[in-house]
C-alpha cells in the first residue's frame, strides 16, 4: 500500500496539478510515462513471485501491489439472501420441467462406459469448447477407437491431436504435453480411464486431487470438475463417495451469472484483464464464484430435499450452457431498415433483410443499430423462443418466454448492471504476461496480437 502511496504522491507532485488549468503537454508526458514505467515495467531486483509451481520475476511495481492487496480493493463477498432467490429459481425450473435441465448432456451414440469415460478423459484437458465437440469426438471414435488408445497418444501425442482436428489451436506444445502426461497418469497406474474411480476407491474427491496433483497434465479444478460431473451424470460411474463435493466447474459463464444474479458482489466492477496482472483477479472471483454456486445448492437442498439435486456440479450444466452462453447473452437485434428507416427486433444479427418490408413482399436491406440481452427487453421472448432448449422436438425448456433468472436479476430496472466476468490473460505463452515483460527506461513490451 505504502508503494502505490508513493506512486500517486510523485505524481501529484511532479504535475502540480490543480483544477483551476488543464494540463500542458509535459506535464501528460511526465505522468503517462510514469504510469507506464509503475503499471508495466521492472527493473532488476525487483523481487519473484510463486505461481504455477515456479519462480517468476515480478512483471512491475503494480504487479507486487496487486499480488497483496487484489482482494482487499475488489472485497468479494457471497450474498446469501440472492442465493436464496436463485435456489427458489432452480426450484421452480425442477418443478416445471423436472430433472432433465440438470441432467442431461450430449448424446454419446450408444458407446458403452468404458468408452464414454476414455474419449472424455482424454479431451477433458485439452480445452474443447461444449457439447458439439464432444459429440464429434464420439463419432471419431465410432470411425477408430485406437485414436483414444494410451500408448498410441503417448508415443504420437501429435497424431493424436491431428486426429482430433485441434493442431489449428493455439499453444500446441502445451497440448501435446498434457495428451502425454493424461496417458502417463493410466500407464503409471496399469489401468484405462475407466478404472480411475475404482482406483481411487470409489472415492471421486480423492479422484479429483489425483488428477489435479498431477502437474503438466492439464487437469486444472475446471476441466476436472466437469469431466467427473459428466462421468456421473452420463452413468458412467455409479453412487461414488464425496460426489458432493464436486463444485460449479466455474468459468466465464457461471461467473456472468452469478454477477448479474447478484449471489457474488465486489465493491468496484472487476477490472479489465490488461490490469490484472497474473490473474489474481480472475482466481478469486473463480473461487468465490464456487462457494456462491454451492451456497445456491445447500439452500435448495434444504428447503427442498425431496428433489434430491446430489453434487453443486449439476448446476453447472444448466447455468453454464443453457443460461450463459444463450439466454443471458447479447442477442436481441434492434434493426435499422436501410431504405424506409423503421426499426424492428430480431432473434439473430446474422439478419441482412427489413423483415417488415419482407412482410409486404418487398426486400430491402437493414443493418443492426444496437444489440441487447433479451431479458431486458418486452419483445426479448423471440431469442428465447428460438432456443434448442426452447423449441427442439427434445426441448429441456419448452414453451418457456423469459430466461427464468429475470426475476432475480431485474433486467428490466433502471437500476441493471450488465456486469461482465472477469477474463485473463496467460501468465506463459507468446502472448502472455511473461513475454511481455520490459524494463524500465527501455520503452516497449507489452502484449501481442
Amino acid at each position: 500500500m505504502e508503494n502505490f502511496n508513493k506512486f500517486l504522491k510523485t505524481l501529484l507532485a511532479n504535475s502540480q496539478i490543480t483544477s483551476s488549468r488543464n494540463l500542458n503537454i509535459k506535464e501528460i508526458r511526465f505522468i503517462i510515462s510514469k504510469i507506464n514505467e509503475y503499471f508495466y515495467t521492472n527493473y532488476e531486483g525487483i523481487g519473484y513471485t510463486n505461481v504455477l509451481d515456479d519462480q517468476f520475476e515480478y512483471f512491475s511495481e503494480f504487479h507486487k501491489f496487486w499480488e497483496k492487496y487484489h482482494k482487499e480493493v475488489l472485497n468479494p463477498k457471497v450474498d446469501e439472501e440472492k442465493c436464496e432467490q436463485v435456489a427458489g429459481v432452480l426450484h421452480d425450473v425442477y418443478k416445471k420441467f423436472g430433472r432433465p435441465p440438470f441432467y442431461e448432456l450430449y448424446d454419446t451414440f450408444s458407446l458403452k462406459p468404458e468408452e464414454i469415460c476414455t474419449i472424455r478423459y482424454f479431451s477433458a484437458n485439452q480445452d474443447f469448447r461444449g457439447s458439439r465437440d464432444f459429440e464429434d469426438l464420439f463419432k471419431k471414435y465410432s470411425e477408430d477407437p485406437s485414436i483414444f488408445d494410451k500408448s498410441e497418444i503417448i508415443s504420437k501425442p501429435e497424431i493424436f491431436l491431428k486426429n482430433l482436428g485441434i493442431t489449428s489451436l493455439s499453444q500446441s506444445d502445451k497440448r501435446i504435453k498434457y495428451a502425454k502426461k493424461a496417458s502417463q497418469i493410466l500407464i503409471d497406474n496399469k489401468i484405462e480411464a475407466y478404472d480411475l474411480l475404482d482406483f481411487c476407491d470409489n472415492d471421486i474427491l480423492k479422484l479429483r486431487n489425483l488428477l489435479i496433483s498431477n502437474k503438466g497434465s492439464g487437469f486444472g479444478n475446471k476441466k476436472t470438475d466437469m469431466f467427473l460431473r459428466d462421468m456421473i451424470v452420463l452413468g458412467v460411474w455409479k453412487n461414488p463417495k464425496n460426489f458432493d463435493k464436486i463444485d460449479v466447474a466455474s468459468d466465464i459463464n457461471t461467473v456472468k451469472v452469478a454477477l448479474r444474479s447478484g449471489i457474488i458482489k465486489t465493491d468496484i466492477a472487476l477490472i479489465s484483464s490488461f490490469l490484472d496482472v497474473f490473474c489474481y483477479q480472475y482466481g478469486l472471483i473463480d473461487e468465490i464464484s464456487a462457494l456462491a454456486w454451492r451456497k445456491v445448492w445447500e439452500i435448495w437442498n434444504r428447503k427442498y430435499p425431496t428433489e434430491n439435486i446430489e453434487s453443486p456440479c449439476l448446476i453447472d450444466y444448466f447455468v453454464y450452457r443453457v443460461i450463459g452462453k444463450n439466454f443471458c447473452k447479447e442477442t436481441l437485434c434492434i434493426f435499422k431498415c436501410e431504405t424506409k428507416k423503421h426499426e424492428f427486433k430480431w432473434h439473430s444479427a446474422k439478419n441482412r433483410t427489413c423483415q417488415i418490408c419482407y412482410k409486404n413482399k418487398v426486400r430491402n436491406s437493414a443493418i443492426v443499430v444496437k444489440k441487447m440481452l433479451p431479458c431486458m427487453d418486452e419483445e426479448g421472448y423471440i431469442v428465447i423462443e428460438k432456443s434448442n432448449f426452447v423449441s427442439s422436438s427434445n426441448a429441456l425448456l419448452p414453451d418457456l418466454k423469459e430466461c427464468p433468472f429475470a426475476v432475480v436479476c431485474k433486467p428490466k430496472n433502471s437500476n441493471f448492471i450488465k456486469l461482465n466476468p472477469p477474463k485473463s490473460i496467460s501468465i506463459l505463452g507468446q502472448t502472455g504476461w511473461e513475454s511481455a515483460k520490459t524494463r524500465a527506461n527501455e520503452g516497449g513490451g507489452g502484449l501481442m496480437s
